[in-house]
């Protein structure tokens, strides 16, 4: 980026590289000439439409209008805020509603039960629209908001994370500070929807170089549609949640991806196995495991597996390394005082990447943030430990907060729809392991006498498909312990018991 704003580096992007190809999207190129194109259309509407300063909704599909919006978004100095086309109509209206959303850009048919929303137009740009002259764009201050996402909430309710162009455009400098070696005629995968944090490298990144994104197409299996453009492709970079390696470990002897130069793999615990068996299959790739939170801007520290000594794990689980540049790290205990390197303690961020705080939400922001020795800390909810080297081990969850094919989940979110869908009060859920070292949730209920397949219909209604249960069960009583409270660990041991056959 050479100390440009991502938004500089894309406008430079198009102009230097107006003929390739900046998106490959269901079988279809897209120049970088097309992309600046729409993104000019769309940027004309939203200054029309739209005050000064102002939220942008994206209903995001997998199409060029969807990245052509969170561009012209960008380019017009607005705030971009995805919502997905395929969450709950009423997880998506809390979105809209917190965030204020007055216009929303739909290149495709607007999700069912979104139309009643009271304070947002949705606007689509017609594909018979006249052309607009492109014009440079608004180059935003450090402090301004490039994105919010919401994540998952303890009370039921989605919390925005507002990410700046400070934040971002730190990421993307630690983020190039690995020299990869990335040039415009890299080919990247994106298999994310974008409304998932690890989206936002895999197509700022190429954007910001003048190279390709490659997206993944909704329709089909998922790790099949991946293997498929990796090999077809011949894409170069491959940044993957490691759940994938657990889906295509059973072809990994007919994989061979020597054009894969970059494996990147967050969103989940990375398995030492199956590193070693991925590593075979592309050849000629490094292979590094991120980590970090959505607050922390897409990944924080990092750790690069290599090929020719031995990885460092715990309990079979790829370290997660040394802070980014520009990151600061602390591990605590639970009055927040730094702990003795290889003690257990809560991993806590600082720097350039962070967030400023939870979007209108002071009770988050007091929970989650501190300042130690005159740093501001954010509070991974991460239990870590470092060893000599100054390398972190992540070592499992400080709350109830999991992540689930890379999406971060709270299981509490879970709990309080089930009690309000059935009127149970004693309800759990607790995760465990598949063969693949997937998480599965499972839940638990007490005397719970409806039908659980319409309990999970209804469940459906209100989250996302990753936080649908896989098991359920109904108990004659959950376990308590001695505080008389869910003995949550007697629960994890029962969920990790294999299924009756």
């Amino acid at each position: 980026m050479n100390g440009a704003t991502f938004v500089e580096s894309v406008q430079r992007s198009g102009l230097e590289h107006a003929s390739a190809t900046a998106f490959f999207i269901r079988d279809r190129a897209y120049s970088y000439g097309e992309l600046l194109a729409r993104v000019a259309l769309i940027r004309e509407r939203l200054e029309t439409e739209l005050p000064a300063s102002a939220n942008v909704g994206i209903v995001t599909f997998d199409d060029i209008d969807t990245y052509a919006g969170i561009v012209a978004t960008w380019f017009a100095g607005k705030t971009m805020v995805p919502v997905s086309s395929s969450h709950p109509a009423d997880r998506t209206l809390s979105v809209l509603d917190q965030a204020d959303i007055q216009v929303c850009l739909c290149s495709g048919d607007i999700p069912r039960g979104l139309e009643g929303a009271s304070r947002t137009r949705f606007i689509r740009i017609a594909d018979d629209a006249p052309a607009v002259v492109p014009r440079p764009p608004h180059i935003p201050s450090g402090s301004d908001t490039a994105y919010i996402l919401f994540t998952s909430g303890t009370t039921g309710k989605p919390k925005g994370v507002p990410i700046s162009h400070g934040a971002l455009d730190s990421f993307l400098r630690a983020f190039f500070a690995f020299d990869f070696g990335f040039t415009a005629a890299d080919r990247f995968l994106q298999m994310f929807d974008p409304t998932f944090d690890f989206s936002i490298m895999s197509y700022c990144v190429p954007l910001s170089i003048g190279a390709s994104v490659y997206t993944v197409p909704n329709e089909g299996i998922k790790y099949a549609q991946i293997y498929r453009m990796l090999e077809e492709h011949r894409l170069t970079c491959a940044p993957m949640v490691p759940s994938i390696l657990a889906h295509l470990r059973p072809y990994f002897g007919e994989i061979d991806l020597p054009d894969v130069r970059a494996s990147v793999f967050c969103g989940e615990a990375l398995y030492d196995d199956l590193v070693t068996e991925w590593l075979r299959c592309t050849p000629n790739s490094r292979l590094i495991n991120f980590y970090g939170p959505t607050e922390a801007t897409v990944f924080c520290t990092a750790y690069e597996c290599e090929r020719s000594s031995p990885r460092k794990t715990l309990n079979g689980i790829v370290c997660i390394g040394r802070p980014m540049q520009g990151t600061q790290i602390t591990i605590v205990d639970e009055d927040r005082r730094p702990v003795p390197q290889g003690t257990l303690g809560e991993l806590c961020l600082a720097g350039p990447q962070l967030t400023a705080g939870y979007f209108n939400n002071p009770p988050a922001n007091d929970a989650a943030f501190f300042v130690l020795d005159g740093t501001r800390y954010y509070r991974s909810g991460d239990l870590c430990q470092t060893d000599p080297d100054g390398d972190l081990y992540y070592c499992g969850r400080v709350d109830q907060q999991i992540k689930i094919q890379g999406y971060r989940v709270e299981l509490s979110e879970i709990e309080h729809h089930v009690r309000q869908l059935t009127g149970i009060k004693h309800v759990a859920a607790a995760t465990s392991q598949d063969d693949g070292g997937n998480t599965i949730i499972h839940l638990f209920l007490e005397q719970f006498a409806g039908s659980i397949p319409d309990l999970l219909a209804s469940l459906r209604t209100k989250v996302p498909a990753y936080m649908i249960p896989a098991r359920v069960a109904s108990l004659p009583a959950l376990p308590l312990n001695n505080n008389g409270k869910i003995d949550r660990p007697a629960l994890a041991r029962l969920a990790a018991r294999p299924p009756e056959q």
